[in-house]
């Protein structure tokens, strides 16, 4: 605990700090709750970013800076009430940025936001909230005058993934190229039409937007009264298509069955989750979507269960060398379950499209 006040000690702003204490949510970054002794001062959020996936820090901050500066200003101009739990603040350290390197590690520090909580259940009431707040998040976003850095470059790049699956496939490096030729070969059927995002872009019809890209229920703040706050977890934050957030939302969100079912009966598409989700999602985002945005939606909750059954093949024919794994073939079960999941989605797609019209 020496080390982490003398980081601490890095932020002026912090005053006297009481207690330090782990936070055991958040799976990528180190996270701790820094209490003030004066119950006047706010307490703090300290992080240790990691860099092994974030490896540029100064990009990842200036993107973050940008999007909460950008929304901080909507909710003064809005006339808001209590902004300071409706946006993240990060503190400035002593050479000016909002970060501080120790020699081993990048730290941050926020500013906790009090008497808030988050959720984990998926249901359609709170994909409902999801749906109306990141759609929210991206409007607030959808005239930032400057061009953000891709923080993971090619996250959501379909093309990209293709091409791995394509490496892997090449160098068969476990030789299990055999046993799945089978789904090879049915991922390989729809791969020109699950790159229509790429092709659109190229042909200037589909614009990139700031989107947060890790869409999920647990990356909101409520307040007491089950009310909406602000997203959290901004990490992830970088121009890309609307479909990252929308789709990638559903792929879990949507699944009845688990990322890695065993028993494919149990993989569905819950229509009431979409349902929900969409509509939360048009009534805040309508104002900035085009045409074409609107009318690729079910693409989206197509494409995500597509993507990741294509990532989770390469690294099952490379060998198990991305995903950690719990037993043999695991990579091959999770791939089997998120083409289920695909080829649900797809099934559903009139049906999507027939309720996203009756919204409009």
């Amino acid at each position: 605990m020496e080390n982490l006040k003398k980081i601490i000690k890095q932020f002026p702003e912090v005053g006297e700090v009481s207690e330090i204490k782990t936070l055991t949510s958040g799976l990528i970054n180190q996270t701790y709750l820094v209490k003030s002794t004066s119950p006047e001062e706010p307490d703090y959020v300290l992080q240790r970013i990691n860099h092994l996936i974030f490896t540029n820090i100064e990009m990842l901050q200036h993107n973050i800076e940008v999007v909460t500066n950008h929304i901080r200003q909507k909710l003064e101009n809005n006339h808001e009430e209590d902004i300071e739990r409706k946006v993240l603040h990060f503190l400035s350290a002593t050479n000016g940025k909002t970060f501080f390197y120790d020699g081993e590690g990048y730290w941050r520090i926020s500013v906790f936001i009090p008497r808030s909580h988050t959720l984990e259940a998926v249901t359609p009431e709170s994909s409902y909230l999801a749906g109306l707040k990141f759609g929210e998040f991206q409007a607030m976003l959808a005239d930032v005058p400057e061009q953000l850095g891709e923080i993971i470059p090619d996250f959501h790049n379909m093309e990209f993934r293709l091409k791995q699956l394509h490496e892997a496939i090449t160098n068969n490096a476990a030789s299990r190229l055999a046993e799945v030729q089978d789904i090879v070969n049915a991922i390989e059927k729809d791969a020109d039409m699950m790159c229509s995002a790429e092709q659109l872009y190229r042909e200037g019809k589909l614009p990139k937007r700031i989107c947060h890209c890790d869409t999920k229920v647990s990356n909101m703040l409520f307040d007491e009264d089950g009310k909406v706050l602000c997203v959290i977890d901004l990490d992830t934050v970088m121009p890309s298509f609307i479909f990252s957030d929308f789709g990638d939302f559903l792929r879990s969100a949507a699944n009845t069955g688990k990322e890695d079912e065993k028993d494919l009966d149990n993989v569905k598409f819950n229509m009431e989750i979409f349902k929900a989700f969409v509509k939360g999602y048009i009534e805040s985002a309508r104002s900035f979507l085009t045409p074409i945005e609107i009318e690729m939606l079910p693409y989206a909750a197509t494409l995500f269960p597509y993507m990741q059954a294509v990532r989770f093949l390469a690294d099952y024919i490379n060998g198990d060398t991305y995903y950690q794994t719990q037993y043999e073939g695991h990579n091959l079960v999770r791939t089997k379950a998120q083409y289920k999941l695909y080829l649900e989605a797809k099934a559903a797609t009139t049906e999507m499209k027939a309720y996203i019209s009756s919204l409009l």
